[in-house]
């Protein structure tokens, strides 16, 4: 999970954040990932005024935020053409279906997956696809056609088209692997990898959805905001509560919590795939949760349940006692309960 690093980099665009709000121009981050430089200060009310120009604030946190790479105001800016998938190589069958690992383009970067095709003819329209997300694993430790075999296999079984990114940096992938928490990149290999499906004759591009695990979570549940022909997403174990959260309390040393100002805090907050969660216009999520996670931890599904239920979003979740971060114990019902909620929803 590399969590430190990852709490480390969210410390710091915290703090750059608090930077960018009070000097006010200057970007947020430059492409080296350095910090800003003294930026002239903008226009403030007057220091006599007993009441803070809350407005300006909103403003310049909103400004601070959409500068963010990572940011859904940012992700939504670019495009995700995607291309034709090209076989790169035949694999061995599974029960019904094709396996091969193909390759499509995202931002110029050749991008390698694995691809299932059920066997025979495709409905009326094409075949219902499922976007796989995979959740970290160290980019040079990771191959096309290890883990996740029995997750796709299911699927696969039950008549979905899926591919399953291998993420930039990732085995033969090219480009650098940058994370999927404060670099966009992963995200866009997954909006892409969508609209290569998209493009693909045997697939219906009105019934896509999204599976993802763990950071595959946090990527799944952040391309379901951009990409509104995305119609439902199965999160298992997901890193998906707010950055804010994430900050304070994952993996806090000795189980303190880590304090933020309000300022930051907010920040944080409106960096997240949560603060968006009204946008999903009632397009369904499942959510699955083993309560023994030693990785991701199941208050982090509370959170986003909570979040969803807030924004007025109805949620699909399921508790795993005592069980682990896959799900060992209760793999087969998970997949099920994935399997009917995709052919209720796809």
């Amino acid at each position: 999970m590399r969590a430190l690093i990852i709490l480390l980099v969210l410390a710091a665009v915290a703090w750059l954040g608090y930077v960018t709000l009070t000097q006010g121009a200057g970007s947020l981050l430059t492409g080296q990932g350095s910090f800003p430089q003294q930026a002239e200060r903008p226009q403030l009310p007057d220091a006599a005024s007993a009441q803070p120009d809350r407005a300006l604030q909103a403003r310049l946190l909103a400004e601070a935020v959409a500068r963010q790479p990572i940011s859904i105001q940012a992700l939504r800016a670019r495009e995700y053409p995607g291309s034709a998938l090209t076989v790169e190589r035949e694999l061995e069958r599974g029960g019904g279906y094709s396996r091969q690992v193909v390759s499509y383009r995202s931002d110029g970067l050749k991008i390698y997956a694995l691809l299932t095709v059920p066997d025979g003819p495709p409905p009326e329209g094409g075949w219902p696809a499922i976007v796989f997300n995979h959740g970290y694993i160290p980019p040079a430790e990771y191959r096309t056609t290890e883990r996740y075999v029995a997750y796709q296999d299911a699927f696969a079984r039950a008549g979905f088209v899926t591919l399953k990114s291998d993420y930039r940096g990732h085995g033969d992938s090219e480009g650098e692997a940058g994370g999927g928490y404060n670099d966009p990149g992963y995200t866009v290999d997954v909006l892409n990898a969508a609209a290569s499906l998209k493009r693909d004759g045997r697939v219906n591009p009105a019934r896509l959805g999204l599976w993802g695990h763990s950071m595959g979570g946090q990527l799944s549940l952040r391309a379901m905001l951009v990409d509104r022909d995305l119609k439902a997403a199965s999160l298992w174990a997901g890193v998906v509560a707010d950055y804010a959260v994430l900050q304070t309390d994952w993996h806090a040393p000795d189980g303190v919590q880590r304090q933020l100002d309000a300022l930051n805090r907010e920040f944080l907050r409106q960096l997240s795939p949560n603060a968006y969660l009204a946008d999903l216009n009632g397009r369904p999520i499942q959510l699955h949760h083993g309560t023994a996670d030693k990785d991701v931890p199941y208050s982090f599904q509370v959170a986003l349940a909570s979040d969803l239920r807030a924004a007025g979003q109805g949620v699909e979740a399921y508790r795993y006692g005592g069980d682990d971060h896959n799900l060992s114990g209760n793999l087969a019902l998970a997949l099920r309960r994935s399997v009917e909620f995709f052919q209720r929803h796809l």
